[in-house]
């Protein structure tokens, strides 16, 4: 009684590679069919990562179907950012056979697709929010902002930082808002600017607990927009003495508010180990 011989693995053709005749394909032809220079090849002969396995009657080195399916995986790999030698060592793996390979160079494909699919939706986002920051009409802004909010702030805020991290991270945020969640925020900026002028009133000294508080209340505010460190919310807090418009608008809530906020955003930021004279935004 004769034993059945064991099952080959089939030889795996990939699509568009089209009939090796039975010399194979010449490196030029190889390099045609798969799309890398035949530089390319010679390098990957040399290192051995790739060698032509066939040779023609004239004793010419040629590429076999087998050989151009391996091909194919290193070309798989290295678009997934694997290292040539790395990618030797996956292909030479003697537990590893070629549906396996193929098996797990889907895996890494279908988990590639994914982060690159979300990071066309950060784009897009950041595209729809490039001009105005704002998912919102003027008039909404003013609605939610109250009488005294001037909708060309965003436009003049772009022009000062567009070409900021900073602002494409405020961007893509504000994208993301609805009227809703502007509202909420507007909410938020209210009862800040409630508690930080009754502290003004009652001589709450900057540097103390419940400056402090207050200037990371204030911080945390910023942080909705964008990732606000304390050097940058020293900054944020010079413009405020040295713009006058943001006396004229602070000042309405509290006498000399914007000069004692100013204050209380230093003291914390000393705090915190950093110095208000040095610190600068990068």
């Amino acid at each position: 009684m004769t034993s059945e011989p064991p099952e080959q693995e089939p030889t795996i053709i990939w699509e568009g590679a089209g009939p090796v005749g039975p010399d194979g394909l010449t490196v030029g032809r190889t390099a045609a069919l798969v799309g890398v220079s035949v530089k390319t090849l010679h390098h990957w002969d040399t290192v051995g990562l790739v060698r032509p396995s066939g040779r023609t009657w004239a004793g010419y080195r040629v590429y076999s179907a087998d050989d151009v399916a391996r091909i194919h995986r290193v070309l798989v790999y290295k678009e997934l950012g694997f290292p040539l030698a790395q990618i030797g060592r996956l292909l030479d793996d003697p537990d590893t056979d070629a549906r396996a390979h193929l098996r797990r160079q889907r895996s890494q494909l279908v988990e590639r697709i994914a982060r690159l699919e979300k990071m066309v939706g950060a784009v897009d986002r950041m595209l729809e929010a490039s001009r105005t920051g704002l998912r919102l009409t003027p008039e909404q802004q003013v609605e939610i902002f109250g009488a005294d909010w001037q909708p060309g702030w965003v436009d003049e805020a772009e022009e000062r930082w567009g070409d900021t991290a900073q602002w494409a991270q405020y961007a893509e945020r504000a994208a993301a808002m609805s009227p809703e969640d502007w509202k909420e925020v507007a909410a938020t900026t209210d009862a800040l600017n409630t508690d930080l002028a009754a502290a003004r009133r009652a001589g709450v000294a900057p540097g103390s607990d419940e400056a402090n508080a207050l200037a990371e209340r204030h911080r945390a505010l910023l942080s909705r927009y964008f990732d606000c460190t304390h050097a940058m919310q020293v900054c944020i807090g010079r413009q405020f003495v040295d713009d006058p418009r943001y006396a004229e608008y602070f000042d309405t809530f509290a006498p000399d508010l914007t000069r004692w906020l100013r204050d209380v955003i230093f003291a914390n930021a000393e705090a915190h180990g950093v110095d208000p004279e040095t610190s600068t935004w990068g």
